[in-house]
C-alpha cells in the first residue's frame, strides 16, 4: 500500500482530501489525515468565536468518511523526513507516510516582544480562539480590552466583540498610520469611520514594547486592560520551521511550480506552510488544494502531471459585526451591507460544499 499522509485538517488540507476522494484513485493508495481536533475548523469565523456570537458547532463540520481513508486524532511532535514518518506527543506508535502534504498552517508571530506569548490571547487555533472568548465573555461590565494588530483578524475581532459586548472598552492598536493596510483607502476609511462611530479606540503609530498580565506598553505608554489579542502576524507552524529544508525569507518551505519540495518530490506543502507570491488566505489554500490533488492523484496512476494554471484569486472579504463589511472583489472595493452578505454566502456555500 502507498500511503499519503496529509498534516492538517484546515482549509488546503481538507480541499486535497476531498479531491483526491474524487479521483478514482488505485487501489493500493491509502489516506491518512491527522489532526490535532476531530473536525475540520473554519478558522475564517474564529473571530465570533472570541466575541461570543457563535456557537463551537457553527464553526466546524465533520471530515468525511470513506473506504480510504483514515484519520488520527493527536499532537505531532516531529515530522522525521529522514525516516519517512511522524512522530506524535502521546503516540508511541509513528505513522509511515510515502507521499506527505504538509498542510499545518500558521501561528502567531510575537515578533519577539517581551511578555506577547504569555499574556496574550490568540484566534489562531480553536482552542485558543475558545480561551479568547473566555476571557472577554467572563469581562464584568466595562472591561477592558487590546487587540494588537490591525489587519483583517484584528479588526473582525475589534468590530464582532463591540457589537456582542457593547459594555467593554475596546483600543486597537495599528502599528501604521491607517487600518488595513493592504486595502485601498476607501475600506480603509469606511472600516476608521465605523470604529469612530462605535467608539472603538484606535491607536496609530503603535509600537508594543512589552506585555503584562494586566496592560500593554506602547511607546513608553502603559495602557492597563483586562484581556490582549495578539492579532499582529503570523508564521508557519513551528514543525514546519524546524525542517531540514530550504525556507524563505518569512520561513516558509521553498517549493517548485508543483508545490513539491525540490530535494523531496514525494512531499508537497499547501498555504500558510509553502512560499508564494501571495498572502496566506483560506482562498489561496483552497485554491492550491485542488491543484496539488490534480497534480499527486496523475503521479499515482503513472502520469505526468500538468503544470498548474497561474492562481486567480477572487478577492479579500471581512465584516464589520453583523450587519456591514468590507472586501475586494473581482478588483472593485466594496463597502456596507453588500460584501458582509457575500461573506455570509461564501461561509454557506463551503460548509454545503
Amino acid at each position: 500500500m502507498k500511503n499519503i499522509v496529509i498534516l492538517g485538517g484546515g482549509y488546503g488540507g481538507m480541499n486535497i482530501l476531498q479531491n483526491l476522494i474524487e479521483q478514482n484513485l488505485p487501489e493500493d493508495v491509502h489516506i491518512t489525515l491527522i489532526d490535532r481536533n476531530p473536525y475540520h475548523s473554519i478558522k475564517t469565523e474564529f473571530y465570533t468565536i472570541v466575541a461570543g456570537t457563535s456557537a463551537d458547532k457553527d464553526v466546524r463540520m465533520d471530515f468525511p468518511e470513506h473506504d480510504k481513508v483514515s484519520y488520527v486524532f493527536a499532537e505531532i511532535n516531529k515530522i522525521d523526513v529522514s525516516e519517512q514518518q511522524i512522530l506524535f506527543q502521546e503516540r508511541s506508535e509513528p505513522v509511515h507516510y510515502d507521499y506527505l502534504i504538509i498542510a499545518l498552517g500558521c501561528e502567531d508571530n510575537h515578533h519577539g516582544v517581551e511578555g506577547a506569548e504569555e499574556f496574550t490571547e490568540s484566534v489562531q487555533t480553536f482552542n485558543k480562539a475558545r480561551s479568547a472568548g473566555m476571557a472577554v465573555g467572563n469581562l464584568p461590565a466595562y472591561g477592558k480590552v487590546t487587540i494588537v494588530g490591525a489587519g483583517l483578524s484584528g479588526i473582525e475581532v475589534a468590530a464582532e466583540t463591540r457589537e456582542s459586548r457593547p459594555d467593554l472598552n475596546i483600543r486597537l492598536l495599528d502599528r501604521g498610520q491607517s487600518v488595513l493596510k493592504a486595502f485601498d483607502t476607501k475600506i480603509q476609511n469606511y472600516v476608521e469611520d465605523w470604529f469612530m462611530k462605535n467608539d472603538v479606540g484606535v491607536i496609530h503609530g503603535a509600537n508594543v514594547e512589552y506585555v503584562e498580565k494586566d496592560g500593554v506598553c506602547d511607546n513608553g505608554i502603559c495602557y492597563v486592560n483586562d484581556v490582549t489579542i495578539w492579532t499582529a502576524g503570523v508564521r508557519p507552524n513551528f514543525l514546519v520551521r524546524e525542517l531540514p529544508l530550504e525556507q524563505d525569507n518569512q520561513e516558509k518551505i521553498v517549493v517548485n511550480d508543483y508545490y513539491q519540495v525540490p530535494e523531496q518530490p514525494h512531499i508537497y506543502v499547501v498555504g500558510d506552510c509553502a512560499s508564494s507570491e501571495h498572502s496566506p488566505s483560506a482562498q489561496l489554500a483552497r485554491q492550491q488544494g485542488e491543484q496539488i490533488s490534480d497534480i499527486l492523484a496523475a503521479v499515482l496512476k503513472g502520469d505526468k502531471p500538468k503544470k498548474p494554471g497561474k492562481l486567480k484569486l477572487k478577492g479579500t472579504l471581512g465584516s464589520l459585526g453583523s450587519s456591514e463589511g468590507f472586501g475586494e472583489m473581482m478588483s472593485q472595493s466594496m463597502v456596507g451591507y453588500i460584501p458582509r452578505l457575500a461573506k455570509s454566502g461564501v461561509l454557506w456555500l463551503n460548509k454545503r460544499h
